[in-house]
């Protein structure tokens, strides 16, 4: 072995004698470790308000490099903070980081565009669209050609539904980017979200349209026949025509489902019907009454067999009274026993109730 090795060996040996005898000077104090941990600029929970060089030297000195440096290095430094931040999916404490930068106002058009298209990323990921459009358009004010920006602004028309500017923010950076996948991709996406939505929007138009035409036949069925289905509420501005008072809303030309009135597909009205049996608190409702058909019918259908409450054994078709009550003039109408032939539209011209 060559003398210098030897002599260097046998000062490493003296040095970790001397360090095995000797306490380690910048270990935490066992009483005090989260205090003194906490002095650490990464790990500090809170930044303190001032920064005493002396007491926090580390801290100071990263102070220096943040507020002590052109705009362009401040800008910088906010700009790689908001990244970490970025990276830790900690998208408000990013967002907070690119504004600082972006408040620096530096001449550097170039960083400039990055911090908004960066704010417009995490603006994006916590569903702040709009915010991320306006950051990703100020970018484009910078930068026209920004490609970040550009993918970007046109993932945040898509998410908001405007897919018509989607297309042409793609388009925009296809011009300059030809082949670029992402690009392509979001514009295939929205090119065919576009036609979907222009293709419901035809439905909708088509299918508002036929509901208006329905409505339209309704009503001259009703007129034809000068039925007067109530009396207009006052303040009410419902749709009015000579011969009928009647509420838009509560007309519907589609099969019954519901109390509604509607024609069948030979235009002919059927009528919801509510029978009350007072006697017994009972109701039965028919919810296609047909002007053509006659009260008998139903009767003999409703009344084949006696009902469960009808314990005496009363109810059947030949011994019922029936009225009909205009709630409108408060009368009751009783519908004889030789009425119950004739059709419900000529028996309600009978009785009146038709004007």
């Amino acid at each position: 072995m060559d003398p210098t090795d030897q002599e260097d060996d046998h000062v490493m040996d003296q040095f970790m004698e001397k360090f095995k005898t000797q306490k380690y000077m910048g270990a935490f104090n066992e009483d005090t470790w989260e205090e003194e941990f906490d002095k650490i600029p990464m790990f500090m929970k809170k930044a303190p308000s001032e920064i005493d060089p002396q007491k926090a030297p580390d801290l100071a000195c990263l102070q220096s490099i943040l507020f002590d440096g052109s705009p362009e290095e401040q800008a910088k430094s906010y700009k790689d903070e908001g990244n970490e931040y970025f990276k830790e999916k900690a998208y408000k404490q990013a967002i907070t980081s690119y504004t600082e930068g972006i408040k620096k106002n530096c001449n550097d058009q170039e960083l400039n565009a990055i911090l908004y298209t960066n704010r417009a990323a995490a603006q994006f990921y916590l569903g702040n669209y709009r915010s991320a459009l306006n950051d990703a358009t100020a970018a484009r004010k910078l930068k026209p050609d920004h490609l970040k920006a550009l993918i970007r602004g046109a993932l945040c028309y898509v998410e908001i539904k405007n897919y018509t500017e989607a297309v042409e923010w793609c388009d925009e950076g296809l011009k300059v980017y030809p082949n670029e996948k992402k690009l392509l991709e979001t514009r295939a996406k929205a090119d065919k979200l576009l036609r979907a939505a222009e293709r419901d929007v035809r439905k909708m138009r088509h299918a508002e349209k036929k509901k208006q035409a329905q409505k339209e036949s309704l009503l001259s069925a009703l007129k034809d026949r000068g039925i007067r289905i109530h009396q207009q509420p006052p303040g009410e501005e419902d749709e009015q025509e000579e011969g009928i008072l009647l509420p838009f809303d509560t007309l519907s030309s589609e099969n019954a489902t519901g109390a509604h009135v509607f024609q069948d597909e030979n235009g002919r009205l059927n009528w919801p019907v509510l029978f009350l049996y007072p006697e017994h608190g009972q109701t039965d409702f028919i919810s296609a009454f047909h002007e053509d058909s006659r009260f008998i019918d139903h009767l003999n259908t409703m009344f084949a067999e006696s009902p469960p409450w009808d314990e005496d054994q009363k109810y059947y078709a030949d011994s019922l009274e029936v009225y009909f009550e205009d709630e409108e003039s408060q009368t009751f109408y009783q519908i004889s026993s030789e009425s119950w032939n004739t059709i419900i539209f000529n028996l309600c011209k009978e009785i009146n109730i038709l004007h």
